[in-house]
């Protein structure tokens, strides 16, 4: 039972590092496809726990869950400013297209003072 909880731990950090690589050097990458290989992943290792006797768990075992659990906490915080840029990015866009669409009849205000554009 190890050893298929093993390999599914290795194919979800497969997955995991591939994301992260990924996001981490800007190149473009199939969000939903990764997403779903990660669902995926997440069920196969819970069916995989749910047969597995806690008491017989071995050090080597836990080293690797904590290593999981690790990798998981990195591709999180990867995800988390990847999607606060994106965020940002969408603000910026936003804010540029509304100063595009005035026609300046209400002016920005400049220290409490209006001036028209």
């Amino acid at each position: 039972m190890e050893a298929v909880l093993t390999q599914a731990i290795n194919r979800l950090e497969a997955v995991l590092a591939g994301e992260t690589t990924a996001l981490r050097a800007g190149r473009r990458i199939d969000l939903g496809e990764t997403s779903n290989r990660k669902n995926q992943s997440l069920l196969e290792l819970t069916r995989i726990a749910r047969g597995l006797d806690l008491g017989t768990v071995t050090d080597g075992l836990q080293d690797r869950l904590s290593t999981l659990r690790a990798r998981l906490e990195d591709n999180r915080r990867v995800l988390q400013l990847h999607m606060e840029a994106t965020d940002e990015i969408a603000g910026l866009i936003s804010r540029q297209m509304a100063a595009a669409e005035s026609d300046g009849t209400y002016g920005a205000s400049v220290n409490g003072v209006t001036v028209s554009r």
